[in-house]
């Protein structure tokens, strides 16, 4: 079943644990995988979805935080974030300084965004959720083949590295009406554990949609795709309670009758 864009945005607004948060719907079909499957480019067919227009930021995270106390830094436990856990902000309940309201959370574990994102009833993206509305711009659904495009998109990550994410909302949205997905931060996916392979970050309940497990995961069925390597490279370094100065992350919904 197909839902209308203008009853899933009503839906949207009328879900009472989401009231701040702005989603957009994304339509489902096959997509053609920078990542390899058995030697081949993997086609996925993917459900029809809804993604945050923005990263999760510090000000919404703060007031988590507020409301779940037991994801406050202090409070948490070992098993679920390190000891860097919202490193960046002054205090348990106050961001300071170096956490501005209005940029990203990052420093947060896999565990703490899947709590976050449960909050306002919906869940971490799968990877190739992610990737899908990624390889879009301002203009076309899928410009991974532009050059200049992908040589931009590496160019800011290298500028980035060594800084904490700047302010979301900095740059046009993409087709979809999605910012920030490709320049800004590195995201958690749901599925990252069970689909990059990295066996001390395989986690219970990560998904079994993903097997792929030695090192085929990581063969690039396109290899113009640089920043999406680094990205995964990023991801795989990762164990699930780990928490990084440059991750962040954002939600999506599943859409009624899908």
């Amino acid at each position: 079943m197909r839902i209308g864009v203008g009853l899933l945005l009503a839906l949207l607004a009328t879900a009472p644990a989401i009231a701040a948060a702005n989603y957009v719907a994304i339509p489902g079909g096959v997509f053609v995988s920078a990542l390899a499957l058995d030697g081949a480019a993997a086609r996925i067919l993917i459900k029809p979805f809804a993604m945050r227009i923005e990263p999760v930021t510090n000000a919404e995270f703060l007031g988590f935080a507020r409301t779940h106390p037991e994801w406050q830094r202090g409070q948490v436990s070992p098993l679920f974030a390190g000891p860097q856990y919202l490193a960046a902000w002054q205090g348990p309940l106050t961001l300071g300084p170096d956490a501005r309201p209005e940029q990203p959370v990052t420093s947060v574990s896999w565990f703490a965004a899947r709590a976050f994102c449960a909050s306002e009833q919906a869940r971490l993206p799968t990877w190739y959720e992610w990737e899908s509305v990624a390889a879009a711009d301002a203009t076309r659904r899928d410009a991974r083949q532009d050059p200049a495009r992908n040589q931009d998109i590496l160019d800011a990550i290298q500028a980035a590295t060594g800084h904490r994410p700047g302010r979301i909302g900095q740059r046009p949205a993409d087709v979809w009406g999605v910012r920030d997905l490709n320049r800004l931060l590195w995201e958690w996916t749901g599925d990252y554990a069970a689909m990059f392979p990295n066996a001390d970050a395989r986690v219970a309940g990560a998904g079994p949609s993903l097997a792929l497990c030695g090192g085929s995961a990581l063969a690039f069925a396109d290899k113009n795709q640089y920043a999406l390597m680094m990205r995964v490279a990023a991801l795989t370094a990762l164990k699930p309670a780990d928490d990084a100065p440059r991750v962040g992350f954002r939600c999506v919904r599943d859409l009624p009758g899908e």
